[in-house]
């Protein structure tokens, strides 16, 4: 009876610790960004990675033929 009773004691611990944790919730949500962030701030770069890319691709060009 003794180990039953430990079990019962056990179960319901453990349903209250969960309603506790789930009571508690997540961080809370990120603030917005700031004020003047640029949302294209990377395009300048890529265009220009991709034209010396596309530069030496066809400057390098190996015939397979």
């Amino acid at each position: 009876m003794i180990i039953q009773n430990k079990r019962i004691f056990a179960s319901i611990l453990f349903v209250l610790i969960s309603f506790v944790c789930v009571a508690q919730g997540g961080p809370p949500p990120p603030g917005p960004p700031p004020v003047g962030l640029p949302i294209d701030g990377g395009i300048l770069a890529g265009i220009c990675v991709g034209l010396f890319y596309g530069v030496k691709k066809l400057i390098f060009k190996k015939d397979n033929g």
